[in-house]
């Protein structure tokens, strides 16, 4: 053989060889990486039930502290969390010292704090479980329980991007009352022999309150993120006109989502990925009404989309509202992790779930079976949107790597 054959020879070797051992190297990292998601959905499913219970006895630490101290840019709580059932026992029966009208929105809600300094958002009963919220998807009155059951969804999914939330039963006259402030104690009345709040926001009414089952009202809580996390509100990027007539520039071009990863901060970074986790699991929820959203401030783009308010959820359980699930059919990509994730929690494995990790809520049960049995079915729709895509597009271009490293330091 001439030299000149050699070397070719040899260079074409050298070439798959180097290829041979890219692939395998690559394989390799995606089977480890594969092997970890796989790990982490059994420790989350270990540690699903939380038990309200008030002992912290490894720490001095009181139940605000740390969860203060949990938050991070890409988590509100971490993986191992042995301190939840402590925090949330706290949320569900700290007494409150003060009580307020709620912060800015258009839905009624009080401001608390709680013994020890800590702000909760409390959101009352308005609906009883079974009953069901028809009209557009966005309709009707704030569900306390949705906001319960999306926490928990949260935990599942593995996201850990919702505050913490948990049911919890007051006594308006008692607990309410006496530590309320004018404004919060003016809209105050009594119908029959219940007693009613109204509140301030744009659409409280004094004839529409909410009232409870003679003094006690049933609602949710939800902790306040540390002040020394600030929040920045953007504009969702999938929103809806919420205008008779009028859509958004998504509900009729598809390739809207070109136009929005040339967009800062989606044109970079974790944010685009993030609109898809939360897409995912709004359509799960049925949560229609996500117009804007918040981050933490200052954050270019780094910090993890936070999943606040979903109360506009499991409204109506026969209705599947496919368009939630825009950013993920328009852009045809998703994190593997989420993509793993959801694969673990098919055949009844999510109803299960969830309803395992709300067991030992105070106001179980929080969902009625219907709303159990459609996040499962959405969940179909969920992966059969993903498997349209990789068919498409081929799965190497759909399922995106994306595993950033987080510190509870």
């Amino acid at each position: 053989m001439k030299l000149k054959q050699r070397v070719v020879l040899l260079a074409i070797l050298l070439v798959i060889f180097i290829f041979t051992k890219v692939f395998l190297i690559d394989n390799l990292d995606t089977s480890a990486a594969n092997r970890e998601d796989q790990r982490a959905f059994h420790r989350m499913m270990a540690g699903l039930r939380v038990e309200l219970e008030p002992k912290l006895d490894h720490t001095l630490q009181s139940p605000w502290e740390i969860a203060a101290q949990w938050v991070v840019p890409r988590e509100v709580y971490p993986e191992e969390t042995p301190e939840l059932g402590a925090i949330m026992h706290a949320m569900a029966t700290k007494k409150v010292i003060k009580a307020d009208v709620g912060y800015k929105g258009t839905q009624l809600k009080a401001l608390l704090i709680l013994e020890g300094g800590q702000k909760v958002v409390f959101k009352p009963k308005r609906y009883s479980r079974d009953y069901v919220v028809e009209g557009e998807p966005y309709a009707g009155y704030d569900r306390h329980n949705a906001e319960v059951a999306a926490f928990h969804l949260d935990r599942i999914l593995g996201f850990r991007r919702a505050p913490l939330v948990v049911g919890r039963f007051v006594n308006l006259r008692t607990e309410i009352k006496p530590v309320a402030t004018e404004q919060l104690l003016s809209t105050f009345l009594t119908v029959g022999n219940n007693t009613c709040f109204y509140g301030k926001c744009y659409y409280c009414r004094e004839t529409e309150p909410a009232c409870a089952d003679g003094d006690t009202m049933e609602g949710s809580v939800t902790l306040w993120l540390p002040d020394v996390w600030p929040l920045q509100k953007h504009r969702h990027p999938w929103g809806r006109t919420y205008r008779e007539g009028k859509l958004a520039r998504w509900e009729y071009d598809e390739s809207y989502c070109d136009a929005v990863k040339k967009t800062a901060p989606y044109d970079s970074g974790p944010r685009l990925l993030d609109i898809i986790d939360t897409a995912v699991f709004d359509y799960l929820i049925g949560n229609a009404d996500r117009h804007h959203y918040e981050s933490f401030q200052d954050d270019e783009g780094a910090s993890m989309l936070i999943l606040l308010d979903n109360a506009k959820s499991f409204g109506n359980p026969s209705l599947d509202e496919r368009s939630i699930l825009a950013p993920l059919y328009q852009c045809c990509i998703i994190r593997v992790s989420t993509w793993n994730r959801l694969n673990y929690l098919k055949n009844g494995v999510l109803k299960s779930a969830l309803k395992s990790a709300m067991a030992h809520d105070p106001i179980v049960p929080v969902l009625s079976d219907p709303h159990l049995d459609a996040v499962d079915q959405r969940l179909l729709s969920v992966l059969a949107t993903v498997k349209q895509c990789t068919d498409q597009f081929g799965a190497d271009t759909v399922l995106v790597e994306d595993r950033m490293p987080l510190s509870h330091l």
